[in-house]
C-alpha cells in the first residue's frame, strides 16, 4: 500500500507553517499542554502535535547609534519559542 504524505498549513502566533506528519516546527512560545490541535488553513483538517521542547534563540543585538552627538544606545533581545513535533493529520 503507498502511503501518500499528507501536508497542511498551520497558524499560529500571527504567521503560517507548512507542515508534514513527523515534521518539527518552531513556533512562539505557548503555555505548556500534552496535545495541542491546530486548524488546517487550507483544506479544512486537522493538526495533532506535541511539544517537544521550550526554549530561546541566540541573542540578537540591537545598537542605534548616531555620528557626533554622542548617542548610542545597545540593547539584546533573545526570543522564546516552543518546538512542536506533528503527530497526525486528519
Amino acid at each position: 500500500m503507498i502511503r501518500i504524505m499528507q501536508i497542511a498549513v498551520i497558524k499560529t502566533g500571527g504567521k503560517q507553517y507548512l507542515v508534514r506528519e513527523g515534521s518539527r516546527v518552531k513556533i512562539e512560545r505557548i503555555e505548556n499542554k500534552k496535545k495541542l490541535v491546530f486548524d488546517d488553513i487550507l483544506f479544512g483538517k486537522k493538526v495533532e502535535a506535541k511539544i517537544s521542547r521550550q526554549g530561546r534563540y541566540k541573542k540578537v543585538i540591537i545598537f542605534k547609534y548616531k555620528p557626533k552627538k554622542r548617542y548610542r544606545k545597545k540593547k539584546g533581545h533573545r526570543q522564546e519559542f516552543t518546538e512542536i513535533e506533528i503527530t497526525k493529520i486528519f
